[in-house]
């Protein structure tokens, strides 16, 4: 097994590779919360990112049980997620079953399986684009290590939103934002037909998506819209939703 510092520095490289002109944001994002759970010992991850109105959406996730949990948080307006985007720091939250500051979330949590939870901001001078969140099985403490690491993420996580560009003014910054918001809403829609065609979970339909897109070398977006626009071709269809088996984990 590879250790921790060469799969970080994989990871990184991965980065830099795929921060091109031409790169599906959410592809990036969501392989980044798969190696988020590798690299830290968490059970799951999330991607928050804000709209141009600084409101929350999802924007990846390692699992389902992560994504709902994203949401009850964004609905609910409380967390640790909304904490750090809010006031631009860290939140590390050890063990939700002791004291917490969060009456409805922690019970959320708990009774999802995720007893410990700690968010991280993503940060561009003095803008918080939106947050990468570790849900923990069991309660435990992050070391100052894997702080630096989460917090080195999430800032790789900013530069995948902002396509490793600094931003020279707002209207180009919103521009970025509400497009991966719209990459991100078109695949949440394809998971939902594939779910219900090929009769899987969610997760299942997002590593299928996943791995036609990569299998033929497309972007993740253009084969949801194609999805959901009912686009695809027969065979691609058929391809599409004959996949069992054949794919790997959707956060590798």
């Amino acid at each position: 097994m590879a250790s921790r510092e060469t799969l970080l520095a994989s990871t990184f490289l991965t980065l830099a590779d795929t921060l091109v002109d031409d790169f599906d944001v959410v592809e990036v994002l969501s392989t980044l919360c798969g190696r988020c759970v590798e690299l830290l010992g968490a059970s799951a991850s999330g991607i928050l990112l804000a709209d141009p109105r600084g409101s929350l959406h999802v924007m990846a996730t390692s699992s389902e049980q992560a994504n709902l949990l994203e949401l009850f948080q964004i609905q609910n307006e409380e967390g640790p997620c909304l904490d750090a985007f809010r006031s631009g720091r860290a939140i590390v939250h050890d063990d939700l079953g002791a004291e917490s500051p969060w009456p409805h979330f922690a019970p959320a949590a708990r009774h999802a399986g995720f007893n410990a939870v700690h968010a991280f901001p993503m940060v561009v001078r003095s803008s918080v684009l939106g947050t990468l969140n570790l849900f923990m099985g069991p309660p435990r403490p992050l070391v100052r290590s894997d702080v630096d690491v989460a917090q080195a993420l999430a800032h790789g996580a900013t530069l995948t939103v902002l396509q490793n560009r600094a931003t020279e003014d707002s209207h180009r910054l919103t521009a970025q934002l509400q497009g991966a918001l719209d990459s991100r809403i078109a695949i949440e829609q394809a998971k939902g037909v594939i779910s219900e065609l090929g009769q899987v979970g969610t997760d299942e339909a997002f590593a299928w998506l996943r791995s036609f897109a990569r299998n033929h070398s497309r972007k993740l977006t253009d084969v949801a819209t194609a999805v959901v626009d009912r686009t695809l071709g027969d065979s691609e269809r058929v391809e599409l939703l004959h996949q069992s088996g054949r794919t790997g984990h959707a956060g590798s």
